[in-house]
Order: structure tokens, then sequence, then C-alpha cells
């Protein structure tokens, strides 16, 4: 039987085991992207029928939670048949969402976060593929009462520093979707 005595370097190691072994289990039992923050832009989560402000079908969209948690990916189809995909993270060192779309017309990259309860907002610029060219480009997110969102593209025109509409879409939910 070994003991770990106080004057030994036995000892030591013993306390040195102890605390690794605390230290992991304290790091089991908080599992990652689980802090606050991570679940601000769930409202959008789901199966989703797009329709634009005068009642016509834009598209669908399947929002989903992946990587433990720690990933939102995008997937649309339009009702024209295009397509594109967004991944959508949260930083913990800036406490700051960002979200990459790709799709054959454009490159998005912005970031933001929660301007009110259930309203995420994010900013950057946009990328045509193209021609190349580029704007300052704004997304919002609104969750609404009926549990529907909002979802509004401004995209900033160069010459007259206005912020044009690009793009509105209302989001239903088109079959329920459990939380993760």
């Amino acid at each position: 039987m070994t003991l770990c005595r106080p004057s030994s370097l036995l000892f030591a190691l013993c306390l040195l085991g102890a605390t690794l072994a605390q230290t992991k289990d304290a790091h089991a039992q908080t599992p990652p992207c689980s802090a606050a923050g991570y679940n601000d832009f769930d409202f959008w989560l789901g199966d989703w029928e797009v329709r634009q402000p005068d009642g016509t079908l834009a598209g669908t969209n399947v929002i989903s939670k992946e990587e433990g948690n720690c990933l939102i990916i995008e997937r649309w189809r339009g009702a024209d048949g295009t397509t594109g995909q967004s991944y959508n993270y949260f930083n913990p060192a800036s406490n700051r969402w960002r979200q990459l779309w790709v799709s054959q017309g454009a490159i998005i990259d912005y970031e933001g976060s929660l301007v009110a309860a259930g309203k995420m907002q994010l900013q950057g610029r946009i990328v045509y593929q193209a021609d190349g060219r580029e704007a300052d480009f704004r997304g919002t997110w609104t969750r609404r009462t009926d549990g529907s969102v909002l979802q509004e593209f401004v995209e900033k025109d160069a010459e007259s520093g206005e912020w044009n509409v690009w793009f509105t879409g209302l989001y239903t939910q088109a079959k329920p979707q459990q939380t993760p």
C-alpha cells in the first residue's frame, strides 16, 4: 500500500492528481457551447416556409443546431430552384454571433448580437459572385408573438449612402421543431 506523506514527493503528486481529477470533473459537467449566448438564435431553428410580403412563396429553409450546440446550419431552397447555406456560430471571446452565407449568387459575412429579446441583428459585407461587387449589408431576424420570424435584409448603396431593402421574408413553421 502506498501512502501519501506530507513530506514526500509522492504527497505532492497525490495532491496534483486530485486537483487534475477535480478540474476534469468540472469540465465534464459543463458541456461545450452551453454558456449564455449560445442559444440566442434558437428562435430561428426549424423547418420553415418563407413568404414575401405579398404572400408569394419565396422558398423553404431548414435551420438546425449541430456540432453539440456549437453551430447553426441554414439550408435554403428558393421557390425558383436557387440554393444557399449559412454557418452561424456564437464567438465566446467577442460575445457576438457570426454568419457566413454562401450561394451561387453571393457571399455574405457579417456579425452581431441580440439587440432586443428575440431580435438578432448582424452587419457586414455582401460580395456578388458574378462581378465581385461589394456592399455593406445588414440582416435582422425578429421572433414574432405567433412563433413566426420576420427576416429583413438591407444593402447600403455606395453612391447615395441609403439602405435599400434587399429581401424581406416571413418564416412560418412548415412542421413543428423540437427543442434541442
